[in-house]
């Protein structure tokens, strides 16, 4: 059985692999915001969800030498503000981060929005202009960097997305051991990549990326985001009313909300769509990890299957496994097992007895 299904697998779409998992598309013709957001819906998926600096860069690419293009961040009317973390794909908990903060009144301070962290680990806010020490992360090499250039929040915002990854982000990385040594013996309240606002992606989305104009002032009128359209790609707010290019976003990964086993999942992703989803890097798996948001299952089903003849996992793609989100739980292998992904929690894959059922993500 398990070889059968193995030879089938592959004879299946094997040679398939997108680079990404959404396109792009710049429409020229000038729309208002609202409709905009209308067309995008009608004809794609919405207006374009921007989810870190290679997105960035792609619409940039795809549209050079133009102006300006209306994207999918909107500041709605009585919007709420909310905590984020600066790294895309790094969302923040407020439960957990409740008892970081020094005091409770953070919350009471309307132009104090980003956040830093003091000698004794506590977090405190301030207004982003005022001027610090800030905290680095570097994703190639797990090692946090600290940096004494007093700098505004956006100007170490910038610094550490040109030399590294970000600002630190998360509470993963704020308690590593050896950062955690180096804050309490440094300079006291270094920038963090924490920060709030009242902006929301067109398609609910919960992606905290943004790309700010370092002259960004928030201002009554601009309620709409745009991007220019130049080598920095960087974001400005303007009136919603305005007529301008745009772009729209069109997804190539859906969550199917019924309950199956990871074979009729697979069968049922090959015969409507493509294949069950493959996730070869980190920006696939942020994009990905959107979806188990709205199942109504604990895990959904992956493209990512185990051979216990040959003993090694693969994606039903054929790529090979390079990337791997495994839960810490990863344990007890055996025939007849396959990747989930969990719905809540950090995202993180398991491996599931394939004859249960869950909800699937496929590849359009």
């Amino acid at each position: 059985m398990q070889g059968s299904l193995f030879l089938s697998i592959l004879m299946g779409q094997c040679s398939f692999f997108t680079c990404h998992l959404y396109e792009y598309h710049f429409i020229k013709e000038p729309m208002t915001w609202s409709d905009a957001q209308k067309y995008c819906r009608e004809e794609y998926t919405d207006l374009a969800t921007v989810s870190n600096m290679s997105d960035t860069k792609r619409l940039c690419n795809s549209a050079r030498n133009k102006d300006k293009a209306w994207i999918g961040l909107v500041n709605l009317p009585g919007a709420n503000r909310k905590w984020r973390w600066s790294m895309s794909g790094v969302e923040f908990n407020e439960t957990e981060a409740k008892e970081k903060w020094e005091d409770e009144i953070w919350n009471d301070h309307p132009d104090e929005n980003c956040g830093f962290v003091r000698k004794n680990l506590k977090w405190g806010n301030k207004s982003c202009k005022d001027k610090g020490p800030f905290i680095c992360y570097d994703e190639s090499d797990p090692f946090h960097f600290i940096v004494y250039w007093w700098s505004e929040w956006q100007e170490a915002q910038t610094y550490c997305r040109d030399k590294h990854t970000d600002l630190v982000s998360g509470l993963n990385q704020l308690e590593d051991e050896e950062l955690r040594k180096k804050i309490t013996s440094e300079w006291n309240g270094m920038y963090m990549g924490l920060f709030r606002d009242s902006w929301s992606w067109s398609d609910n989305s919960s992606f905290s990326f943004r790309h700010w104009d370092q002259h960004f002032i928030q201002s009554d009128n601009g309620k709409c985001a745009v991007t220019m359209l130049d080598e920095k790609g960087r974001w400005e707010a303007e009136d919603c009313d305005d007529e301008k290019p745009f772009f729209c976003y069109e997804d190539k990964v859906i969550l199917i909300n019924q309950n199956k086993t990871w074979v009729d999942a697979l069968y049922y992703c090959r015969e409507h769509h493509r294949d069950l989803v493959s996730i070869t890097n980190l920006d696939q798996q942020r994009w990905v990890q959107e979806k188990p948001k709205k199942a109504n299952s604990p895990y959904v089903w992956l493209g990512l299957r185990y051979t216990c003849t040959l003993d090694f996992w693969f994606w039903v793609s054929d790529e090979v496994v390079s990337y791997e989100n495994w839960d810490s739980q990863k344990t007890n292998v055996d025939c007849d097992m396959s990747g989930a992904m969990d719905r809540g929690g950090k995202h993180t894959w398991f491996n599931k007895n394939d004859n249960e059922k869950f909800n699937f993500i496929c590849s359009k």
